[in-house]
């Protein structure tokens, strides 16, 4: 049965996680959001070592219940197996969709971007759950030199796209603008910045998911 990507889904970059305690601050991290409903989770960590990512996979897959939430890890396909996460999420200098699905099978969710002021050509032929697309609006949580897209931008990729593709709209969404995208197209928003800067990341995710549902 195909995977029901929910409406909105967190990105848990590594700049958001303290250096100390860091053990008992991912475990209670992630007990808490999904118990708030969280059902896919991307862990980004573009800077740490492999025992650091290793480390901080095995807390987060400890903590979140593989019945209940669908772990992502960007990047580093080949430690999908040893952690037991879900999928991966590839982007341009990674491996691509297609070597990454051909290493992971068919069960895994492998994700990959999509595009940002028009798809990258051919994407929609890769062998992709999901395809990103933006940065929709200024991100500081992802260094990027694409500019942003706006809301205006998801909805000429949706056109582009036609309605099957699941697009993964990311980059400066907050509350205040994440109906608006939507809207515009997206099917899925994933939001690191705005739910993890703020002072209680849990609560935000519940408003996120009163709002949005």
């Amino acid at each position: 049965m195909p995977f029901l990507f929910p409406r909105v889904y967190p990105i848990l970059d590594s700049s958001f996680i303290p250096t100390t305690r860091r053990v008992s601050f991912l475990r209670r991290l992630g007990k808490s959001l999904a118990a708030a409903g969280v059902t896919l989770l991307e862990y980004r960590n573009k800077t740490g070592a492999r025992r650091e990512l290793l480390e901080d996979a095995a807390v987060l897959r400890s903590a979140m219940s593989v019945c209940q939430v669908k772990l992502i890890l960007d990047d580093r396909v080949d430690l999908i197996e040893q952690i037991g996460f879900d999928g991966v999420h590839v982007d341009d200098g990674d491996l691509s969709p297609t070597e990454a699905r051909r290493l992971l099978g068919p069960d895994r969710i492998v994700g990959t971007f999509g595009g940002s002021l028009a798809l990258v050509p051919d994407i929609l032929q890769a062998p992709a759950d999901y395809f990103s697309i933006g940065p929709v609006f200024a991100t500081r949580t992802k260094r990027t030199s694409t500019p942003p897209i706006s809301i205006e931008g998801v909805t000429r990729l949706r056109l582009e796209a036609g309605p099957e593709p699941v697009l993964v709209a990311v980059g400066g969404i907050t509350l205040a603008t994440a109906s608006a995208v939507l809207d515009a197209g997206a099917t899925v928003l994933a939001v690191a910045g705005g739910i993890f800067r703020q002072a209680d990341p849990v609560a935000e995710f519940r408003k996120w998911m009163d709002l949005l549902g």
